[in-house]
């Protein structure tokens, strides 16, 4: 019986597995001060866990500029002298339902 050897994945098919996993690898050097100052604050769970510490901080990144950017954007729609009107001639379209003898909730 002859067995042939095993071939090792090709370089395509090794980039197709990392690009269905859902974990990226990197490699990073981050200050000793800043690793300390961040593992101090972190609650317990991530104190010992510099990954999940990590992945937490970039998630409450993202969600903080992101919020940054919405709200940003709303304030330069209110300063939009079109939207303004447009939204002051929806309100006078909608105030006589005010009188309609509803509650107001």
């Amino acid at each position: 019986m002859v067995v042939a050897p095993r071939k090792s994945p090709s370089k395509s098919t090794t980039k197709t597995r990392a690009s269905l996993s859902r974990t990226v690898r990197r490699s990073f050097a981050l200050p000793r001060h800043i690793v300390a100052e961040a593992t101090a604050v972190a609650p317990a769970e991530l104190q010992t866990n510099l990954n999940r510490l990590v992945t937490t901080a970039l998630e409450e990144y993202t969600a903080t500029r992101k919020q940054q950017a919405f709200e940003a954007a709303m304030a330069a729609m209110a300063a939009d002298p079109s939207v303004t009107r447009a939204s002051d001639e929806l309100l006078e379209a909608f105030r006589t339902t005010e009188a309609d003898g509803l509650p107001d909730d």
